[in-house]
């Protein structure tokens, strides 16, 4: 009776994973210590290039199918989620912000001051701040300070990191779950929310790069000290290889998917050369036989490209020499052969596959790269409150997304 009665106190807490490739819909129940994966639902994404909406209604179509799944395989219905966002629109940059103590305790208020005064930034037009995100505290001339609170001085000063979107595509991403019927109580970007899968503690604290290479877009973001400390975007992903594959092969866009997946390999040493694959061609020619080692050499050349500028990006932002626990990988393209030896040789640093962790009960389908961002979504918003509406301009405040999210806090801190 007990457990029946503690199983009726979880929230839901859906994280919308909107890709290039795929839609992924992941509804977590939370309790008091643990967040239990009970429904998931995935569907070719139709209407996004390169994570930017393109076609309103083939995604909010892809975005129906995607929980519909989810719902029935949960068990319930849903209309509040956590929606994920990437893309090369999206910029992060460090920003400092300094206020007055005068000589007494660090108050709440103070905390909120200084934060502000972090983000009171000149953006563009067309640039929106999706997340402020503290680094850092210093009271006087002490430094390193996680939590100030509660502490004496008479100038507190922080270092944040601003993350910002194109305010027309978080626009058009918004509108599409609403017309799916869906409220949008946060937008998260994807690297930060997959950080929250598949990284521990001590990674964080070390120094480790994550890196989630999605369909259209490469998602870089830097933590140390167990603070983010850089983001990037890369607008090349596995999108590119796929398409590399179907011009260099002949071949179908969907078949040149369906090959890398089953006969991909990032180092076409690793290859056996006698190897042959069956090729579909287009129109109503025969298959044709393949050499294997081929698709290596098509794909090689192309995830080095990308890896390549990864790197150069984690030297320019000085960070490099932090990352004492290497670099992890997600996403779906983790998932190719060798990506990850290849990867060590090009950053000369310890490399791994990222997949979710700290998960109680989930299906089994859920233990995948390709996952790590529609996980990491409900572990994040089960752990921040962004206290912000997410509206489409010209309608009413999407309902309920300061409520929901402080109800789930309030029942469960």
């Amino acid at each position: 009776m007990k457990e029946m009665e503690k199983k009726l106190r979880g929230e839901l807490i859906v994280g919308l994973d909107v890709g290039t490739t795929k839609i992924c819909a992941v509804i977590g129940e939370a309790f008091e210590e643990k967040i239990d994966i009970i429904g998931i639902g995935t569907h070719p994404s139709i209407g996004l290039k390169k994570g930017v909406v393109v076609n309103i209604e083939s995604t909010v179509h892809s975005i129906r199918m995607a929980v519909e799944q989810a719902e029935e395989m949960a068990g319930c219905e849903i209309n509040t989620v956590c929606v994920g966002i990437a893309g090369s629109h999206i910029k992060g940059f460090n920003s400092p912000g300094i206020v007055g103590i005068k000589n007494r305790e660090i108050r709440q208020d103070d905390i909120n001051r200084v934060i502000d005064a972090a983000r009171a930034v000149n953006l563009s037009q067309n640039q929106q701040i999706i997340h402020v995100l503290p680094q850092e505290f210093m009271v006087d001339d002490h430094t390193g300070i996680q939590d100030p609170l509660g502490m004496t001085g008479v100038r507190l000063v922080t270092n944040v990191h601003i993350v910002t979107g194109d305010t027309t595509s978080i626009h058009n991403l918004v509108m599409c779950c609403n017309r799916a019927g869906l409220e949008v109580a946060d937008i998260i970007l994807e690297s930060l929310a997959s950080a929250n899968a598949v990284l521990s503690r001590e990674e964080m604290d070390l120094g480790v790069g994550l890196l989630d290479i999605g369909g259209g877009t490469s998602d870089l973001a830097i933590f140390s000290g167990g603070t983010i400390k850089h983001t990037y975007e890369l607008g090349l992903g596995g999108n590119n290889l796929t398409n590399d594959l179907s011009v260099g092969l002949r071949t179908p866009f969907q078949e040149a998917e369906r090959l890398k997946n089953l006969y991909g390999s990032a180092l076409t040493a690793m290859i056996n050369g006698d190897n042959s694959i069956e090729v579909p061609t287009v129109g109503d020619r025969k298959p044709r036989k393949v050499k294997q080692r081929i698709m290596g050499e098509i794909l090689e050349p192309r995830i080095e490209e990308m890896l390549i500028i990864l790197n150069q990006e984690m030297i320019d932002s000085t960070y490099k020499d932090r990352l004492n626990a290497g670099v992890v990988i997600c996403g779906g393209t983790a998932l190719l052969e060798h990506i990850v030896d290849l990867a060590e040789q090009i950053f000369d640093l310890p490399v791994r596959i990222g997949y979710p962790r700290h998960i109680n009960e989930a299906p089994e389908t859920i233990n995948s790269p390709q996952h790590a961002t529609g996980v990491g979504l409900v572990f994040y918003a089960s752990r921040h409150a962004s206290g912000k509406k997410w509206r489409v301009p010209g309608k009413k405040a999407i309902g309920g997304v300061v409520g929901w999210v402080k109800g789930w806090f309030s029942n469960n801190l």
